[in-house]
């Protein structure tokens, strides 16, 4: 999504209507130190647009200091936010002055805040609040910073905040400007140049002599939903390119790199429908698990998104829209809750629960 060139710094690619919005809003975004919150799937580039939105304002001289709160345990993460003084605790061999410090006058990444635990949200909103940080086992006294914060997440916040795994005060703070970053699919006019522009630069990184891939196979590429968005299809770029021998990617060379995209059909709406109902049945009579009776078969594309998104409606139907109950209704051990909403939003799937709690 962004590249970066000697001439112009990092550009965004792109020319559809999602990305020339997303323009627009990095550019408002930059013109000022406001909180941002990103919001997408994941894969669509959202450090990359927080990069941007640093790279144009008055901070680019200052540092860019990243830190990815699903990345850190909870113990550790206060300590990489705050800094900690030498034997403050076990390990603590050294002074560290901490990701917020380091930002001093310029911008700090808080990638995955959706998973920050309700500890380190109220010790986050105080920061917000005040500006001030103080070390663990410090004796000094607190320290007042001047620090933009971007935060990131992949989550539905509203939902979070309404189910209380995120505090509403916090959601508040963050969410001055808002940018949704649009998934792939939403865009397949940009993907010829993406396709383009990852293969030149794979070639060059790999020292391989792919420079081209024919009209059919760009055609495919351009029609996969790509669930993963520009990073599954860097990603696949990068395999063609260490796997293809010729110079140039055809539609043979997809199969092994994206199983059935050469060849998938669609299947009629009534064979589609005997199949849903089949699943329904597997899950409600059989007691089939979600996992086995509805993943597999939309992974593999027996079935479409419109398909998983019926079976998901009938479902939140029985349990009036509770998420937690529809884990049961399907088979799914408790534990998979935050597994299968993850699974949900990154393949466009979710539906809202308001809906059904009217019903």
């Amino acid at each position: 999504m962004v590249v970066t060139t000697p001439q112009r710094g990092l550009v965004l690619l792109g020319e559809s209507p999602g990305i020339q919005t997303l323009q627009i809003d990095i550019d408002c975004a930059a013109r000022s130190a406001a909180k941002v919150l990103l919001t997408g799937e994941t894969g669509v580039g959202k450090e990359v647009v927080a990069q941007l939105i640093h790279a144009r304002s008055a901070r680019s001289s200052k540092p860019f200091v990243t830190i990815n709160c699903a990345g850190v345990p909870d113990s550790l993460l206060e300590s990489e936010l705050f800094g900690h003084a030498r034997g403050s605790f076990t390990d603590a061999y050294r002074d560290n002055p901490g990701r917020l410090r380091a930002a001093q006058f310029g911008t700090v990444f808080l990638d995955e805040i959706g998973e920050m635990s309700l500890r380190m949200q109220a010790m986050l909103l105080r920061f917000l609040e005040t500006g001030e940080v103080e070390t663990i086992g410090g004796t000094g006294p607190r320290t007042q910073l001047d620090v933009r914060v971007i935060a990131a997440t992949n989550r539905n916040m509203a939902e979070a905040v309404a189910a209380g795994d995120f505090r509403q005060d916090l959601y508040y703070r963050l969410n001055v400007l808002h940018l949704e970053i649009p998934p792939l699919r939403e865009r397949a006019s940009d993907v010829e140049q993406l396709v383009r522009h990852f293969l030149g630069a794979q070639s060059a990184a790999h020292r391989r002599p792919v420079s081209a891939i024919t009209a059919p196979a760009l055609g495919l590429l351009v029609q996969y939903s790509w669930p993963g968005n520009v990073r599954e299809l860097r990603n696949v770029i990068e395999r063609l390119v260490l796997r293809t021998e010729s110079d140039t990617i055809d539609v043979a060379d997809l199969d092994p790199v994206l199983p059935s995209l050469a060849h998938q059909e669609e299947p009629s709406a009534l064979s589609r429908h005997g199949a849903i109902e089949e699943i329904r049945r597997r899950m409600l009579v059989d007691r089939e698990s979600f996992w086995v009776a509805a993943y597999a078969p939309f992974m593999s594309r027996d079935i479409t998104r419109t398909d998983l998104k019926y079976l998901l409606h009938t479902g939140l139907e029985q349990t009036h829209g509770s998420y937690r109950l529809l884990v049961e209704l399907f088979n799914m051990p408790v534990a998979d809750y935050k597994r299968f909403l993850s699974f949900l939003k990154q393949h466009d799937c979710h539906l809202p629960f308001q809906q059904f709690r009217t019903v």
